[in-house]
């Protein structure tokens, strides 16, 4: 096999507009979120119905993603990044001057369709550009956009909202997505891409399509619908169930599949992306329940809620470099566990918080997780990527970013979910000791002035608040005991994870007539 690396005119300018797309992308997915009750409000709807602002894009941007692989084997990965870029660009500008939201909508999911391979594309073509034993450095590169820009969306889009107005969100795209479409074609343009002519899996599509996009729905409005207590949630989750089995079976038995399942063969593929998926929807937990609880029962505003969970990225931003620099010395497995282990210990800390806790400590638990962080995606990436060849490169990053955006949309929705539960089963317990056969509850309220309505309201807005923190307590102390289980699953991976040559395993690739284009 001849050498895959591509020397570009100039590195850093590719590196530099290959990381802004992704930066781009990846803060896109959060920096709305905030702007929602300001959308509402200008179009005229309600906050429920901004809500499928964020679904919209989700749901298309999961579809997206397996197709990643296939859509890059046939129109090449150059020109796929390209048209995904320009596209998501073009939406981006169509979302800023929408004037209802049924527009807004519409191209929210369009932005969220072309979104999906750029992540994917962005980590293929940096590989493709750095030799193989300096692939941990782009690898710390991707992992370090990846924890930035999600911190950075919701600041970002507060800011925004508050200063300007909330189309400016969306505009600012305009400039990055241009440079970025401009630079990396003037610098990659001479790079040869194999493109295979074959047949259209549109069974496959139909499959994915129906099963992925429900089930995304499903995940997006189950809270608020009370999940199986709601038929139409019933229905989907069936009709999501049937198609995604439909879609496994099918796609194992395809000649041409617009997804190679086959990846899984191979082991470090498998513990490599089981370990990657689990832990960044641990991750993606504490960023989702942690701001929660700072906003509605700690009294922080929205970007004080995440000026204190931002010290996370500044470790990363420090050790990334040097992680990429010398990682290939290193057993990737070791690095991952390092980062299960700080992880899983911030998770303890914040176990023990209380209703007193005050902003530093709370930033400074985050700074110590950012430790953990630094050490996270890198091996990870390296350890599910370290058998596969360039071909397959799109392919598993495709599959394995649709399975951790998939499993970050489970751990948002069981997030709440969990905390709301556990919540109320400590306000009941809570609740018993609040009668008039407890002397301390008695003592309490006379203090207060007796059992009136207005004092056992201001009684009950206590215990809820007690309730809800030893619910965030409780869901704490389960996140940091996954984070030390999945120690053991990365070991399953087998060594060595960085080679100076090609890639060794070659799991089953769709039959394809290729031929060389740009």
């Amino acid at each position: 096999m001849q050498d895959q690396t591509y020397k570009p005119p100039s590195l850093t300018l590719a590196v530099i507009a290959l990381a802004l797309a992704t930066f781009m992308q990846v803060l896109d997915s959060t920096i709305a979120n905030v702007a929602l009750p300001t959308i509402a409000g200008s179009l005229g709807v309600s906050s429920e119905q901004s809500t499928w602002i964020i679904t919209s894009f989700a749901v298309c941007n999961a579809i997206a993603l397996p197709l990643t692989g296939w859509l890059s084997r046939r129109i090449g990965q150059l020109r796929l990044f390209i048209v995904s870029v320009s596209l998501f660009t073009l939406t981006s500008f169509l979302c800023g001057i929408a004037t209802s939201m049924p527009e807004l909508i519409a191209f929210r999911a369009l932005q969220g369709f072309f979104a999906g391979p750029m992540f994917p594309m962005c980590q293929t073509l940096l590989l493709a550009i750095f030799p193989s034993v300096k692939r941990g450095a782009a690898l710390a590169l991707i992992s370090m956009v990846t924890v930035v820009a999600p911190i950075v969306g919701p600041i970002t889009g507060g800011w925004i909202t508050d200063n300007y107005s909330w189309p400016w969100i969306f505009f600012i795209n305009i400039p990055i997505g241009i440079f970025c479409c401009v630079a990396v074609w003037q610098q990659l343009k001479g790079r040869v891409d194999t493109i295979a002519k074959m047949p259209i899996d549109f069974i496959g599509i139909a499959l994915l399509v129906l099963g992925v996009g429900l089930l995304q729905v499903v995940l997006d409005l189950g809270n608020n619908a009370d999940w199986f207590e709601s038929t139409q949630i019933i229905i989907m989750t069936c009709i999501s169930v049937v198609a995604l089995i439909s879609f496994v079976i099918w796609e194992l038995t395809e000649k041409n599949p617009i997804v190679n399942l086959y990846l899984f063969k191979d082991r470090n593929y498998t513990f490599g992306t089981i370990a990657l998926v689990l832990s960044y929807a641990a991750f993606f937990a504490i960023n989702v329940i942690l701001p929660q609880w700072l906003q509605i029962y700690m009294g922080y505003t929205a970007i004080w809620a995440g000026l204190a969970s931002a010290p996370m990225g500044i470790l990363p931003l420090i050790f990334a470099p040097l992680i990429g620099k010398y990682a290939h010395k290193m057993d990737m497995r070791i690095l991952a566990s390092i980062s299960f282990v700080v992880i899983g210990l911030s998770c303890f800390l914040r176990a023990n918080f209380n209703t007193s806790v005050d902003f530093a400590s709370v930033a400074e638990v985050q700074l110590f997780m950012g430790i953990g962080i630094a050490f996270m995606f890198m091996p990870l990436t390296t350890i599910f990527l370290s058998n596969l060849n360039h071909e397959q490169v799109a392919d598993a990053s495709g599959l394995t970013t649709f399975l951790r955006v998939l499993g970050a949309s489970f751990a948002s929705s069981l997030t709440t979910w969990i905390w709301n539960r556990r919540a109320d089963f400590h306000h009941a317990n809570l609740s018993e000791h609040v009668n008039i056969y407890n002397p301390g509850a008695v003592e309490y309220l006379d203090k207060m002035g007796g059992a009136t309505q207005t004092n056992l309201a201001s009684v009950n807005s206590v215990v809820t608040s007690q309730s809800y923190m030893m619910s965030l307590n409780d869901y704490f102390y389960m996140l940091g005991i996954l984070f030390f289980v999945l120690i053991g699953i990365v070991w399953f991976s087998k060594g060595p994870f960085i080679k100076s040559s090609s890639s060794t395993s070659d799991p089953k690739l769709p039959t394809t007539e290729a031929s060389a284009g740009h």
